[in-house]
């Protein structure tokens, strides 16, 4: 269980780095701008390298990687990897009610609770 922990905490610090360098990367080429580019970059990168991996791991034997690349980079890259594999995930079975609303309650709910916690916070610091 340890050596799990380590790999996915390696694979975080990996993960992280790579996101923000990749953001620094976006706005040197395309400049600042007021649409999070950046952080768009990231999601559909992290979600096709999401792709390719969970397709090779199961071809290839590969699934004891798991934890570090897809637990600890991609989820230090962007969890909307993991988001979209198992909305992907709920689709193939034919869980199409069950998909659709995983997407709205993960969209609607995070924002939501972001919100929250932003006036929540503010009515402290105010």
């Amino acid at each position: 269980m340890i050596f799990t922990v380590l790999q996915v905490a390696l694979g975080g610090a990996i993960g992280a780095s790579a996101r923000f360098l990749t953001g620094v990367g976006v706005t040197r080429a395309f400049g600042q701008t007021s649409f999070p580019l950046g952080v768009l970059t990231v999601n559909i990168l992290g979600s096709f390298i999401m792709g390719i991996f969970v397709v090779m791991a199961a071809n290839k034997g590969l699934t004891h990687w798991g934890p570090f690349v897809m637990t600890g980079i991609l989820g230090g890259f962007t969890t909307f990897s993991s988001f979209s594999l198992e909305t992907v995930t709920l689709i193939e079975r034919g869980a199409f009610g069950l998909a659709g609303l995983y997407v709205l309650l993960s969209v609607g709910l995070s924002v939501g609770g972001l919100t929250l916690g932003m006036l929540a916070t503010r009515g402290v610091f105010a």
